[in-house]
C-alpha cells in the first residue's frame, strides 16, 4: 500500500486543508517545533493540526533538532512531548537530524543523539522515527538505526533512497504543488500502514480499538472517554459481602465498578 503525504511547517503559510484532502493527499507530517524549549513551537502547528484532523487526514509530527549531545537531545524530546501533549498521531513522530552543527559530529555522537531523543519519546508511549537526507544515514548514523526506528528519508533527484538500508516514508520532492497550499510543498510517499500499528498498540495518543484489532481510519482529536453503552436488557448482578474477606471499602469499590459497567447492583444481607 502507498499513501500520498505532504510535510509542512509555518513556512507554508495558511493552508486550506479541505482542498488539500480533495487533491488526493491522504496524510501530513507537520513540524511541531525546534530546539530545546517548548516555546520554540512552530507557530502554525496547532492550526495545522486542527485543520488537517478536521479534513480527515492522518497526521504525524517532527521536531527539528539542533542537539549536539545526548543531554540536549533529551531536552529537545521533552520539549516535543510538551508541545504534542493531548494530541493524537496516526503517523510516527520524528527527530529531524540534518543541521550543519550535527554534520560536524561523529557517527557515534549522532547515533547517541538519536537514541537519546527516541528513547524519551518511546518511554512516553510514542512510535518514534528518524528523518534526514539519504546520505546522512550512511555518513553519520549507525547501521542499527534503521533497524531500531522507522526511517523517513529524503532524496529528490528522481531516485529512491539508496544509502539507507530501509525506509518507510520517502520524501521525493521539495517542489510539489497541491491545491490549498500557496507555493511549493514537500511531497512524500508512505509505504507502511502506520495507523493500524498506532491503534493496535495504543501509541501516539491513539486509543486501542474495542475489538483489539487495528483500525486504519483516522480518529477525530475530540475523542473523549465514554462510559460503556447501557445493556439492551436490564442485567442484575448480586454481590454478597462476606465480612471475613471483604471490607466495606472493598465492597464499595466493587459496587462502583459494576455500576460503571452498566450493571444493576443489589446487595444481599449476610
Amino acid at each position: 500500500m502507498e499513501k500520498k503525504l505532504i510535510d509542512v511547517s509555518k513556512h507554508n503559510g495558511g493552508i486550506n486543508w479541505k482542498k488539500v484532502k480533495a487533491d488526493g493527499v491522504e496524510g501530513v507530517i507537520m513540524r511541531a517545533g525546534y530546539g530545546r524549549f517548548a516555546s520554540q513551537k512552530d507557530t502554525c502547528f496547532d492550526k495545522n493540526y486542527t485543520g488537517a484532523k478536521a479534513a480527515g487526514l492522518i497526521v504525524g509530527a517532527y521536531w527539528y533538532s539542533y542537539a549536539i549531545s545526548e543531554a540536549t537531545a533529551r531536552a529537545e524530546a521533552q520539549a516535543f512531548l510538551e508541545v504534542v501533549k493531548g494530541k493524537s498521531f496516526e503517523l510516527p513522530v520524528y527527530i529531524d537530524i540534518e543541521d550543519q552543527c550535527q554534520l560536524k559530529l561523529t557517527k557515534a555522537e549522532c547515533t547517541a543523539i538519536v537514541d537519546a531523543f527516541c528513547g524519551v519519546m518511546e518511554k512516553a508511549g510514542y512510535f518514534c522515527g528518524v528523518y534526514s537526507f539519504d546520505s546522512f544515514f550512511a555518513s553519520h548514523l549507525s547501521d542499527n538505526i534503521p533497524k531500531k526506528y522507522t526511517v523517513w528519508a529524503a532524496r529528490v533527484e528522481n531516485q529512491k533512497p539508496s544509502y539507507v538500508s530501509t525506509y518507510d516514508i520517502w520524501q521525493y520532492s521539495w517542489k510539489g504543488n497541491v491545491d490549498g497550499i500557496t507555493g511549493h510543498v514537500d511531497m512524500d510517499i508512505c509505504y507502511k500502514d502506520f495507523p493500524a500499528i498506532m491503534y493496535e498498540h495504543g501509541l501516539n495518543g491513539c486509543k486501542k480499538t474495542d475489538s483489539g484489532e487495528a483500525s486504519s481510519e483516522a480518529k477525530p482529536d475530540t475523542e473523549t472517554d465514554e462510559k460503556p453503552t447501557e445493556p439492551t436488557e436490564a442485567v442484575k448482578y448480586t454481590v454478597t459481602a462476606v465480612r471475613e474477606n471483604v471490607t466495606e471499602a472493598e465492597y464499595a469499590e466493587l459496587e462502583k465498578t459494576l455500576a460503571d459497567l452498566g450493571f444493576t447492583v443489589t446487595k444481599e444481607a449476610t
